[in-house]
């Protein structure tokens, strides 16, 4: 038994969710895939997947089994590129984790830049708020925001701060006029998203203290976009972070209220598996971003308007 081969199969049917899926993405035949997974499970003495004729899963051992599969698969694959003559240039798929905040504000524009400096590379992102296990599910890198969690064990650089600020439209403050101290909010119409810790307060921090500041809520949702939507048609008042409103205070669209004060910081990591062999791809995109984030201390967002 060709126990790499195996390892290799085992790894692409989990990934693809059935043999005749793996099968094609392998270019081998459905008796080979099959062959090679019972083999693997015959060396091991145990049963790595659960199969019906309607689904497939991983049993407790097969899960364990497989995320060392993947480092050691991923090792391999780092040592064969360095040791290949393409090695001093980023190649294959980059598999990239963002939370959908930085995702869909920041990191949507910077793709196309670190895409230009690596023409071999295909980039593969998914944005989920949900937790995520990078090792687990096959990342090679990972932008986490705020209080995501994720292992101690991987590398974890911060690349920015992100305050969280008030804004509303220019419409709104000219006819409602402007809060000039953080209870001045009371008594403004809110916009404000669906967390329970936030429906009938917001904690604003104000002369180095927390002031939980009572609101009045005209809308809300647990949708960004929508909120968005009704600041710019002068409804209320908004809490944002500054890193999702850059453009639209730069635009003009929104202004930021009670500047010096916030709602708390989100910090910004940038984390990628400890492996002892980083691949070329994992290592230009590293430098890409925290050569683009100098200053990991700051809001760079807040400070360009």
């Amino acid at each position: 038994m060709d126990r790499l081969q195996s390892m290799r199969v085992f790894a692409k049917v989990v990934e693809q969710g059935s043999f005749a899926r793996a099968a094609q993405a392998l270019d081998m035949s459905n008796t080979v895939v099959t062959r090679n997974i019972a083999d693997l499970e015959a060396h091991l003495g145990t049963r790595l997947l659960n199969r019906t004729t309607r689904k497939l899963s991983l049993t407790e051992t097969g899960r364990q089994y497989l995320e060392r599969v993947r480092q050691i698969l991923a090792d391999i694959d780092d040592a064969d590129a360095i040791a290949s003559s393409s090695a001093r240039k980023a190649s294959g798929t980059l598999r990239i984790y963002c939370h959908p905040g930085f995702g869909q504000y920041q990191l949507a524009k910077l793709l196309p830049l670190y895409a230009a400096t690596v023409p071999d590379v295909v980039l593969d992102v998914t944005l989920a708020d949900h937790a995520v296990d990078l090792v687990e599910e096959g990342f090679d890198v990972g932008i986490f925001m705020g209080l995501q969690k994720f292992d101690a064990s991987l590398i974890a650089r911060r690349l920015a701060t992100s305050n969280v600020v008030l804004c509303a439209s220019p419409e709104y403050v000219a006819r409602r006029g402007e809060p000039l101290t953080p209870v001045d909010v009371s008594a403004h119409d809110c916009l404000n998203f669906a967390f329970e810790q936030l429906r009938h307060s917001w904690p604003v921090t104000w002369e180095n203290k927390r002031v939980d500041v009572p609101i009045s809520a005209r809308l809300v949702s647990n949708n960004i976009s929508v909120l968005r939507q009704a600041a710019f048609a002068g409804m209320g008042i908004m809490v944002r972070s500054s890193l999702t409103l850059e453009d639209d205070l730069t635009s003009g669209r929104l202004v930021q209220l009670l500047k010096g004060h916030h709602l708390g910081r989100l910090e910004l990591s940038l984390v990628y598996p400890s492996r002892r062999l980083l691949s070329y791809k994992v290592r230009s995109f590293v430098d890409f971003m925290t050569a683009r984030f100098p200053h990991p201390e700051s809001d760079p967002w807040l400070a360009q308007v």
